[in-house]
């Protein structure tokens, strides 16, 4: 237990921040999956529409530090690429 006035704020934000970020992770796994539902169900304007909500959020994910930007754009264009495979 921190006995410090400081460690006890650090591990006061440290605790609000891992929150935030779990919070946050959740919801964008949760916009992934209905992108990769809708892809499997070859339901390609539902993939589109899915693809389109879902980018934003893990851009913004990427931005904020929840992922590191070089995994945010990965799963953004393995998204896309699955998406635009539906086409065919």
């Amino acid at each position: 237990m921190a006995s410090h006035k400081s460690a006890e704020k650090r591990s006061r934000q440290s605790g609000k921040k891992t929150l935030r970020n779990t919070m946050i992770k959740s919801s964008t796994k949760a916009r992934i999956k209905s992108v990769l539902t809708a892809v499997e169900a070859k339901d390609q304007e539902g993939a589109k529409e899915a693809l389109a909500v879902a980018v934003p959020v893990i851009a913004k994910a990427g931005a904020k530090g929840i992922f590191t930007k070089k995994t945010a754009s990965r799963k953004i264009s393995r998204l896309t690429k699955r998406v635009n495979a539906t086409k065919k």
